[in-house]
């Protein structure tokens, strides 16, 4: 059975994800991607997974360095979405111009995203017109909730002004009240507001058996 391709992508495009840059160090410097196909995998051992085109760069550099890291990036944050998502000079030669530090494995860990994971290559599947990566889980962090394993480097993220909790209200994970910048039906979106939670008693949690 032949799948139309355009339809197939607007089809996906109904499902809305988080947008992520992919970075890592290799022998060319730094490299980094826009990625929406990432997800964890597993708790014990913690894993995680992305997906990243046999064409790209970064595939080339993470493959060689056997490293990468996630950056999580918040709503402020589209234009880095861009130029890492354009084959330009400016993201080839200057990395987009992004502030970063170094984290624990020598990936470079963008400022002021919602957080970043850190990860070791454990495994690589072809998956098609893309490759298929698995990282084990060295270090992650947000900037109030920084990990045992990158005090270092999440030290420095929290340096990049993403703020602290402030009440009880605030969810985990969201540093300073930022939002996370989505992807859905092709775009880039803004979340417009914070999601009333409905009653337990009312509402089944998703996957759930009835």
């Amino acid at each position: 059975m032949s799948i139309d391709r355009e339809f197939f992508r607007h089809v996906l495009g109904q499902f809305a994800t988080g947008v992520t840059v992919v970075t890592t160090r290799g022998s060319a410097g730094l490299v980094g991607l826009t990625v929406n196909a990432f997800c964890s995998v597993s708790l014990d051992p913690p894993l995680v997974l992305v997906c990243i085109d046999l064409k790209s760069r970064t595939l080339q550099a993470i493959r060689e360095s056997q490293i990468f890291a996630v950056n999580i990036l918040s709503e402020e944050q589209e234009e880095l979405a861009r130029c890492f998502a354009l084959p330009s000079e400016e993201r080839y030669r200057y990395f987009c111009h992004a502030p970063y530090h170094p984290g624990v494995t020598g990936a470079p860990l963008l400022e002021g995203t919602l957080g970043f994971v850190e990860a070791r290559l454990v495994a690589d599947y072809p998956g098609g017109d893309h490759a298929i990566l698995l990282g084990e889980v060295v270090a992650l962090g947000t900037a109030d909730q920084p990990s045992s394993d990158s005090a270092n480097a999440a030290n420095e993220h929290q340096v990049a002004g993403m703020g602290t909790l402030q009440d009880g209200n605030r969810e985990a994970g969201q540093p300073g009240g930022k939002q996370p910048l989505a992807y859905y039906r092709g775009r880039y979106r803004h979340l417009a507001h914070d999601y009333a939670r409905p009653s337990l008693s009312s509402l089944s949690a998703p996957g759930d058996v009835i």
